[in-house]
C-alpha cells in the first residue's frame, strides 16, 4: 500500500492571550451545528480574571482550520434526531479533537450541547513538537486542559507527545536515526522528565500519554523506520524516565497508523512492560478503499484488536475520522459500529476539515450518523428496545434543537457592560483568563 503522510498539521506558534481571543471572536468558534453558526458581531466585555496565575505566560494556539470560519445557517433542527420517551445508554468515553489551545476546552460543552447533553469525557490535545522547550510542556500550554481534568473524576486527559524536536519539518532518515540513537543512549532524557514533573504538578498525573504516534509512517520526526531497534529502546528510556518521577500515575498509548504504511507497526512494538494501551489512528483513507477492507487489511483494524488481546491491553482511537472517500456515512456507520463492539478505552474524532462533522459543513451524511449515534446519551438510563434494526436516538429531555443562544453573565463589573445589543457567553472563568477577558456576540 502506499505510504500516506498526512497532508494536515496542528500547529504551530505561540501568540499572546489577547491576539488567542481576538481569533477566537472573528473565527466565531462557540458553534452549535455542523459548520459553525453564523455570527453576526461579537465584542469584547472584561472582567477580572480568576484564578489568577503567577506570572503572566503566552498562550499557545493553532491555527484555526478554514473551516472554522462562521458558514451558513447550521443543519435545521428537523435533521436531529427523533425525541422520545428514554434515552441511549451512555457509549464508552469519547471526545474530539477540537483545537490544541484553549479553544479546544471551550468547544467541547459546545460540542455536547449539538449532541444533546452527551457528555464528553475526554479532552484530547497535542504538545507542539517545535522545540524541546515545547514538549517540556511550556508554562501556560497545559494549565486549561489540567483544569479541566480536575474538574470530573471520571474525565480523562489524552496528551500526544512527539519525541522529537522539529517534528514535522521533513527530517530525512539518516538524520532522523542519529536521533534515534542519540534518544536510545539518553540524551533527550531530561526533557521528558521535566514533563513529566510539570504534568503531577498540575495534578494531571493519570494523563494518557499518546508517546510518538504513527511511528510507522513518514510523516514525522519520531518515525521508527530508519531504526526500528533504537527507536524501541527510546520509548522505552521514555515510559521509565517518566515513571521515575514521583506521584505519576501516566498510562503509556502505543498508536500506529492503521495498515503497513513505511513499516509494520508490529516491528515497532517496545514490550508489555512499557505500554499501557494500543491504539491505532484510523482515517477513511486511501480512496476506494472499503470499511471492510480497512478491516482485513494487513495491520488493519482486525490485526491491532487481535494483537491487542494477544498482549493483554486496552485498545483505543485517538484519531479518526473521514478523509479520502469524502463525505462517506457508511463509514461513520461502520466506525461507531466497529467501537461499540470492541470497547475501546477512549476515541476522539479529529473534528475539523476533512475529518470532522460539527467544525465541518462539507460532511453532513456523516454528521448526522455521528450526531444521531451518540445524541442525548446519559450516565443513568439503558436502550430501549426498538423492532427497528437502527433504532432512532430517543433522548429522555424534550429540548429545543434549534442552535442555543449563549447564556447571559449576571454581572459585570464597573466599565464592563455589553451594549444593550449583545449578550455575554459565561465559559467560565478559567477558560475566560486564558482568552483575555469575556466575550460577548450580537445575535441580531
Amino acid at each position: 500500500m502506499a505510504l500516506r503522510k498526512r497532508e494536515r498539521k496542528r500547529f504551530w506558534w505561540y501568540r499572546p492571550a489577547v491576539a488567542a481571543a481576538a481569533g477566537f471572536v472573528a473565527s466565531a468558534a462557540l458553534a452549535t451545528g455542523p459548520g459553525f453558526a453564523e455570527v453576526a458581531g461579537a465584542a469584547r466585555i472584561t472582567g477580572p480574571p480568576s484564578p489568577a496565575p503567577t506570572t503572566a505566560v503566552p498562550t499557545p494556539t493553532t491555527s484555526v482550520p478554514a473551516s472554522a470560519a462562521p458558514l451558513p445557517t447550521p443543519t435545521p433542527a428537523a435533521d436531529a434526531p427523533a425525541v422520545g420517551a428514554s434515552a441511549k445508554a451512555m457509549p464508552p468515553a469519547f471526545g474530539a479533537f477540537l483545537d490544541s489551545g484553549p479553544l479546544g476546552v471551550a468547544r467541547m460543552a459546545q460540542l455536547s450541547s449539538w449532541l444533546g447533553g452527551t457528555e464528553l469525557k475526554v479532552a484530547h490535545t497535542y504538545l507542539p513538537g517545535n522545540r524541546w522547550s515545547d514538549i517540556e510542556g511550556a508554562p501556560g500550554f497545559l494549565d486549561v486542559w489540567a483544569h479541566w481534568r480536575r474538574e470530573k473524576a471520571d474525565r480523562m486527559l489524552v496528551l500526544n507527545v512527539p519525541m522529537q524536536e522539529r517534528n514535522e519539518d521533513g527530517i530525512g532518515d539518516d538524520e532522523v536515526r542519529s536521533l534515534l540513537r542519540r534518544g536510545a543512549a539518553g540524551e533527550f532524557d531530561h526533557h521528558f522528565r521535566a514533563l513529566a514533573e510539570r504534568l503531577v504538578a498540575l495534578r494531571v498525573p493519570d494523563t494518557v500519554v499518546v508517546l510518538g504516534w504513527e511511528m510507522n509512517g513518514i510523516t514525522y520526526t519520531h518515525r521508527c523506520g530508519p531504526d526500528p531497534e533504537a527507536w524501541k529502546t527510546y520509548w522505552r528510556r521514555i515510559v521509565t524516565t517518566m515513571r521515575a518521577v514521583p506521584g505519576q500515575k501516566f498510562r503509556f498509548d502505543f498508536t500506529s497508523s492503521r495498515g503497513r504504511d513505511a513499516v509494520p507497526w508490529t516491528q515497532c512494538y517496545p514490550g508489555d512492560d512499557t505500554v499501557d494501551i494500543i491504539g491505532m489512528d484510523s482515517y477513511d483513507q486511501p480512496t476506494g478503499l472499503s470499511f471492510d477492507q480497512q478491516v482485513r487489511e494487513p495491520y488493519g483494524l482486525q490485526q491491532h484488536v487481535d494483537f491487542a488481546k494477544a498482549h493483554g491491553k486496552p485498545i483505543s482511537y485517538p484519531e479518526w475520522g473521514l478523509f479520502r472517500n469524502g463525505d462517506n456515512a457508511e463509514y461513520m456507520r461502520r466506525m461507531l459500529a466497529w467501537m461499540d463492539e470492541h470497547k475501546p478505552l477512549y476515541n476522539t474524532l479529529t473534528d475539523y476539515c476533512p475529518h470532522g462533522v460539527w467544525q465541518c459543513s462539507v460532511n453532513p451524511r456523516s454528521a448526522h450518523v455521528y450526531r444521531e449515534a451518540l445524541f442525548g446519551r446519559t450516565d443513568t438510563t439503558t436502550p430501549t428496545p426498538t423492532p427497528t434494526a437502527t433504532p432512532t436516538p430517543v433522548p429522555t429531555p424534550s429540548p429545543d434543537l434549534s442552535p442555543p443562544a449563549p447564556s447571559p453573565t449576571p454581572a459585570t463589573t464597573p466599565g464592563a457592560t455589553p451594549a444593550s445589543d449583545c449578550t455575554s457567553m459565561d465559559l467560565g472563568a478559567w477558560i475566560e483568563y486564558w482568552l483575555g477577558g469575556k466575550l460577548c456576540f450580537d445575535l441580531d
